[in-house]
């Protein structure tokens, strides 16, 4: 099994940027795929992405689209999320996840069955208006 930390978070001015990184330990990260969720204070974590073992194909949340980029290096043992012009309203807890099956990344915050195998602490991500 992995373990996953993510790092980068921090205070960013509305309109920034930051790019947000996902490390794994474990020999066995490329036969997971990765996804990204965020949890803003007071609501449900929500999916961001989801990215294959591969990092060939990424699924985006429809209201994801456009401003957010995965990219994953399994060289590196690591996934990556690129957020643009950011908004005070995505200020919260953003997470990476990883599961052998990508559906269940996908499906990890409709459906109360299907849980991710692992999950990282989390990094905050705070943005000002």
């Amino acid at each position: 099994q992995v373990q996953l930390v993510e790092s980068g978070g921090g205070l960013v001015q509305a309109g920034g940027s930051l790019r947000l990184s996902c490390a794994a330990s474990g020999r066995t990260f490329s036969s997971y795929a990765v996804g990204w969720f965020r949890q803003a204070p007071g609501k449900e974590r929500e999916l961001i992405a989801a990215t294959i073992k591969s990092g060939s194909s990424t699924y985006y949340a429809d209201s994801m689209k456009g401003r957010f980029t995965v990219s994953r290096d399994n060289a590196k043992n690591a996934v990556y999320l690129q957020i643009n012009d950011l908004k005070p309203e995505e200020t919260g807890v953003y997470y990476c996840a990883a599961d052998p099956i990508v559906h269940t990344l996908v499906v990890a915050t409709t459906d109360q069955d299907r849980d991710p195998e692992v999950w990282g602490q989390g990094t905050l991500v705070t943005v000002s208006s």
